[in-house]
């Protein structure tokens, strides 16, 4: 029930009071549709530079410390804390007591406290609101605090926008940030460091069902096309980013999604079109006369973004918990064009492309990356939410494969027939439903396949409306030679990058190898 206490304090506002309230304090307006739009200022994704993890006894040997996990001293957490809690003190402020995590037995309940109206619309948008929260014991405090800013010399961080998380005190601190992707993050990044011990693998993923209850999951960086794929008239939505699998199954890490909204049209995108409504939150999305929506604009961002609760999305799983998959996707979007459309992987290979996690970042949602498209490596489809050693999680996926017997497939979103900006032509949305279509109906499991030369994939010689040519990229390319002097780069890429890691032979292996290429 909501309440307004002596100092202020906003207590479990209902959406609708909410959104009253940020358009009364000028946070934000009302779209054609009735979604409130806001903008984010100069940070329009995350910031990963300005992100730190609370070194201590408890976090000092369980942590993969450095550029990634910046470790930062207690006392420093201490003084941010501190002064963000009586800034507050003198500020209207917005609380919420929520839930992360929809499988009650690895559940945290938290404590939202913002300084502004939408961002704690956006966290009741994307955690879950549950009667199970407790609300005179929260597990989990977070604060955000936008209007105060850091001083890197005497705050000890790197700019005047800060993120310290501390798990040992179960605290999450945001200073001088209005992008509220790093709300949802932080939380991410708490999970995928809590779970491991208890058997559960975290994931950046996306998931789905049919009604049959067969399950499949979708790995991928942003930009690859985990909410667009999961988001399917025909199958039931789990959620569209964090998921954990236990011995028992997949559970979603939230209530809500957080989609991508440049050039999002209503036919490509139908569910995420009408999930723009009163309630749901855009970000950097410009307005044009009557308020109507500009989705093709990025002079702001191409990193222009929805948040919106699952319950606005009709075809869902309604309790967020399901079995293990039948199916796993790993999306990756290849700018050389030469990985195949689609593979399938041995359990070796799962492991390889895990921690291998390559793509293109597209569209970032970090700042600083602009409309640059670059190849990366982010171990574990997420690099940045992870901060264990990688082989933790590639253990505990390996374990997961075994147990289930699911099969993997390597799916490329990205370019075909050349190279990105090199004459390649990227593959469309169509192409790319009408293979996972293929997948996810099990036809694919026993097809005739073909080797792929140099990266050693099993390659459908046929797939139900994708024409044979482009499902063997190679053949795809006109100058074949050519195909061969990027692919070789790309295998080199993928060389390097895995140098880093210890794992056994035969996994190492089942990557690409140049040196028994034969064309």
């Amino acid at each position: 029930m909501s309440q307004l206490t002596s100092q202020t304090t906003y207590v479990n506002l209902s959406i609708n009071k909410l959104i009253e309230l940020a358009i009364k304090n000028g946070e934000g307006k009302l779209s054609s549709t009735g979604a409130l739009a806001v903008m984010t200022g100069k940070r329009t994704g995350r910031s990963p530079k300005d992100r730190f993890i609370v070194k201590d006894i408890e976090t000092a040997d369980k942590i993969q410390w450095g550029d990634v996990n910046q470790p930062v001293e207690q006392s420093v957490f201490d003084r941010l804390w501190d002064r963000a809690n009586i800034y507050l003190s003198k500020r209207p402020k917005y609380v919420s007591y929520l839930q992360v995590g929809a499988n009650q037995q690895y559940a945290l309940q938290i404590q939202v406290v913002t300084e502004l109206a939408w961002h704690n619309l956006f966290a009741c948008n994307l955690f879950i609101r549950s009667n199970n929260t407790d609300k005179k014991q929260p597990k989990w405090i977070m604060l955000n605090v936008p209007g105060l800013k850091t001083n890197p010399k005497r705050d000890k961080v790197n700019s005047d926008g800060t993120i310290i998380i501390n798990l040992s005190q179960r605290r999450v601190l945001l200073i001088g940030l209005l992008y509220a992707g790093e709300m949802k993050k932080a939380m991410f990044t708490v999970l995928n460091y809590l779970l491991p011990p208890y058997d559960v693998l975290p994931m950046h993923c996306a998931a789905n069902s049919n009604k049959f209850g067969d399950v499949a999951l979708f790995f991928g960086l942003s930009g690859t096309g985990k909410t667009t794929l999961s988001a399917d008239v025909n199958r039931l939505l789990i959620g569209d980013d964090e998921h954990g699998w236990s011995r028992t199954g997949i559970f979603n890490f939230e209530g809500g999604c957080y989609a991508k909204c440049i050039d999002l049209t209503e036919k490509q995108e139908p569910m995420i079109w009408k999930a723009i409504r009163h309630g749901a939150i855009m970000e950097n999305v410009i307005l044009r006369a009557g308020n109507h929506a500009d989705y093709s604009d990025a002079s702001l961002t191409q990193n222009t973004r929805v948040a919106y609760p699952l319950e606005y999305i009709s075809l869902r799983v309604r309790d967020n918990v399901v079995h293990s998959p039948n199916s796993v996707i790993f999306l990756t979007c290849d700018l050389y064009g030469v990985l195949p459309p689609v593979a399938l992987l041995t359990s070796e290979q799962s492991v390889y492309y895990f921690l291998s996690g390559y793509t293109a970042l597209i569209g970032s949602t970090e700042i600083g990356n602009g409309k640059k498209i670059t190849p990366t490596f982010s171990t574990c489809f997420g690099e940045p939410f992870f901060p264990r050693p990688p082989m933790v999680y590639a253990e505990l996926l390996a374990k997961r494969i075994k147990e289930t017997k699911c099969q993997v497939y390597l799916v490329n979103t990205g370019w075909m027939g050349g190279a990105y900006a090199e004459g390649g032509i990227r593959f469309s949305i169509s192409i790319t439903r009408t293979i996972v279509n293929a997948i996810l109906s099990g036809k694919l499991i026993n097809h005739p396949t073909e080797n792929l030369p140099g990266f050693n994939l099993a390659i459908p010689t046929s797939v139900f409306g994708v024409e044979d040519r482009i499902l063997n990229p190679r053949q795809a390319w006109m100058d074949v030679k050519a195909y061969d002097t990027k692919a070789v780069i790309l295998m080199k890429k993928f060389q390097e990058n895995f140098a880093r890691f210890q794992v056994a032979d035969v996994i190492r292996q089942s990557g690409p190898m140049i040196s028994n290429r034969k064309l």
